[in-house]
């Protein structure tokens, strides 16, 4: 926290510095006979009314009472990654995006609009990296036209927690009563020691997702579109390792470049714990190293405790979060 040459606490922060990250030090609760002080950091995204709105890295959003500050601060936009290569925000949002591509998409400015007839969130919500050229409330009515127009609630993906990410525009969705339904987090780790983890031996490869594979995976009853959505990107393999009737485990990767991403990494309920996710991931892992990636990537909801800790243990760690906001009074949709 700041504090003075008289060795007083400070508020250095303004209204001018919405947008920017910040620490700030209040009190918990004024009325207390003994102080209490709780620090918040995360992006200053309003200052209305003598209410500040901070938007911590998870995303979710911090109410403080401008009476309550004791101290403040601008703080680094982001913290030095200590861990994983390193990549922006707009970087690895772009390598995501091709790595689960939709059936039909639409350029608002900046903004990408993409559907697949409701197959996953992300294959069906706005990724906007930048302006959309029209005023935020008249670019969410052209989003929200557009989604109605394919008989689809209207999402859009943010991110929160990295430099470059969308805090701001969480604070305008939730004040326009978007509902935030899905919070994840995009790690990134060190390709080659993957592959080191394991023999691979006994997985098999494919370009395509046979029938073999959809026995294993989670999504039951895969469409024409679905499949679509399952093999693009630029450089798509599928992993099986055999098992009596369906497979024992299966895992998807995509090879963009630099980067190798890896999903739907799913094992037999009744053979867990002995090694098969990792041994799906480091042959997958082998063949992006063939083809000349080095990082890797993954997406893991917050709340799944087992993956995490796989993960973790493989090497990767959070880079940032990322969200999904429907529009007000719509129906759900997939993850």
């Amino acid at each position: 926290m700041e504090i003075s040459a008289g060795g007083r606490l400070e508020v250095r922060i303004t209204a001018a510095d919405v947008g920017k990250r910040v620490s700030v030090r209040r009190l918990s609760d004024p009325g207390d006979s003994i102080e209490k002080f709780t620090d918040t950091v995360g992006v200053l995204t309003s200052w209305d009314d003598g209410v500040l709105l901070i938007t911590r890295k998870g995303g979710e959003s911090v109410r403080i009472p401008e009476s309550s500050l004791v101290a403040g601060k601008v703080v680094p936009a982001a913290p030095a990654r200590r861990r994983g290569p390193a990549a922006s925000y707009r970087e690895l949002a772009l390598v995501a995006a091709r790595a689960w591509r939709p059936v039909e998409s639409e350029r608002l400015g900046e903004w990408e609009l993409r559907a697949a007839a409701g197959f996953t969130r992300r294959a069906n919500s706005v990724l906007p990296l930048g302006d959309p050229g029209l005023p935020l409330d008249e670019a969410l009515t052209v989003v929200r036209r557009w989604y109605g127009d394919r008989g689809l609630p209207a999402y859009v993906q943010t991110a929160t927690g990295g430099e470059g990410t969308q805090e701001l525009l969480c604070a305008e969705l939730e004040r326009r009563g978007w509902l935030r339904e899905v919070t994840a987090e995009l790690w990134t780790g060190a390709l080659a020691p993957l592959a080191d983890r394991a023999e691979g031996t006994g997985v098999v490869l494919s370009r395509e997702a046979d029938e073999a594979w959809l026995g294993r995976y989670q999504r039951k009853g895969v469409s024409e579109v679905a499949l679509k959505v399952l093999g693009s990107g630029p450089s798509v393999w599928f992993a099986t390792v055999p098992g009596a009737e369906v497979p024992a485990a299966i895992g998807r990767c995509v090879v963009d470049g630099r980067w190798a991403s890896f999903a739907a990494v799913e094992v037999d309920p009744a053979m867990r714990r002995r090694g098969l996710a990792t041994t799906v991931m480091a042959a997958l892992a082998r063949r992006a190293l063939d083809e000349g990636a080095s990082a890797a990537w993954l997406q893991v909801e917050e709340d799944n405790a087992g993956a995490r800790a796989l993960y973790a243990g493989m090497g990767f760690a959070a880079h940032h979060a990322y969200h999904h906001y429907r529009e007000p009074a719509a129906g759900g949709g997939g993850r």
